[in-house]
């Protein structure tokens, strides 16, 4: 229930544009990852022995910018709680580094965990898994400060503080537990809580996928509203393009492990490069009745990411294929190249193929605000 009996307007105030934890620089950016790679191993026979791998995250590379928000896209199986996950240092990565602010994580002269996750917080998709059942909403929200060296009367009045922050009056929810919540609840809960550390930047890994339209268009005002307030860069990973476009600046498209298009939110969705991004945005379905999907814009299943083809990933469903596509992995380009980058080999003049330097057909677009339902 989201009633004005329970619910509350939260009172944000601006924050000045300097932040005093801020130690690279305005132009430093927030998070810089090269090369990230995390292969599964598959064991099996008698002596249990690998016998393959899954390449989840193969070769991603990008930056995020301070005070910006990344969207992710992709298929289910392409790897964005996979690289969620490797950002926070839940699980160990293969090859790559991640850069904070300008440090090394996990170097001797870069930045600790404990210090990275003091900075960097992560609100998942599951709001009831995400609480704990036998703690109250307060001492959830208390419990990392807490941990972390906050004494434990200043950690609930932080916790009080955030939840008037994200709609939620502290007298009234704050002894309750996850149960007595609805979802929206919970996930403003989990917002609250990835607050208390007083964090820098946030992982959103698909944080309104499973709230209804009403209350997930409430969830993503106050997170654009908390962006502001505490000065956060936010990293959206989603599968609804719509709720994408709405609240971010650049959008990074990954397909079975690999980041295929990158870009600002504008040039993605208006004026789409990759073959495969055409085709997700295609299948958005549209509020006009009459502007219906006849035809699939993508046929076929996402190839085993255990044996993924060679050459381009995405030559097996790809309307444009041909011999250099099967061949020869195209690049996506080094962040040199402009802000709008595409690894396929239609966008390379040297590539070989016989549409390099054509223009495709677009997809249909429409406002952002208007096409997340808000």
């Amino acid at each position: 229930m989201t009633g004005n009996n329970t619910m509350t307007r939260p009172q944000l105030d601006p924050v000045p544009a300097t932040d005093p934890r801020d130690r690279g620089g305005p132009l430093q950016p927030m998070l810089i990852v090269r090369g990230l790679k995390k292969h599964f191993p598959i064991r099996g026979g008698v002596l249990n022995q690998t016998i393959g791998h899954v390449r989840a995250v193969d070769g991603v590379s990008f930056t995020v910018q301070k005070g910006e928000t990344l969207g992710i896209v992709g298929e289910s199986g392409c790897g964005k709680s996979t690289l969620a996950r490797l950002l926070m240092h839940l699980i160990r990565h293969d090859e790559g580094e991640v850069i904070f602010d300008g440090d090394p994580v996990s170097e001797t002269q870069g930045i600790s965990l404990r210090d990275l996750r003091r900075s960097l917080q992560m609100v998942f998709q599951d709001s009831s898994s995400s609480l704990n059942p036998r703690k109250s909403i307060v001492n959830s929200i208390a419990y990392g400060p807490w941990v972390h060296g906050v004494p434990k009367i200043e950690s609930q009045r932080r916790a009080q503080d955030l939840l008037r922050k994200v709609g939620l009056r502290p007298e009234q929810f704050g002894l309750r537990f996850p149960h007595e919540l609805s979802g929206g609840q919970k996930q403003r809960v989990n917002i609250a809580r990835a607050l208390a550390l007083e964090p820098r930047m946030l992982i959103l890994d698909e944080a309104v996928s499973a709230l209804d339209k009403s209350v997930e268009a409430q969830i993503l005002n106050l997170l654009r509203s908390l962006k502001k307030h505490f000065n956060l860069t936010y990293v959206f990973i989603s599968h609804d393009l719509n709720v994408v476009r709405y609240i971010s600046d650049r959008v990074l498209v990954m397909y079975l492990g690999e980041v295929v298009e990158i870009g600002p939110v504008d040039d993605i969705y208006q004026g789409p490069k990759h073959p495969y991004t055409m085709a997700l945005l295609r299948s958005r379905l549209s509020p006009d009745p009459d502007d219906r999907l006849d035809d699939a814009p993508i046929t076929g299943d996402p190839p085993n990411p255990i044996n993924p083809p060679s050459g381009c990933r995405f030559h097996t469903r790809c309307p444009f294929t041909e011999d250099v596509c099967k061949a020869v992995a195209p690049s996506l380009g080094t962040e040199e190249a402009g802000p709008h980058r595409v690894a396929c080999h239609m966008h390379d003049a040297a590539s070989g193929h016989s549409r390099a330097g054509t223009v495709l057909p677009q997809t249909r677009h429409q406002p952002a605000a208007a096409a997340a339902g808000l």
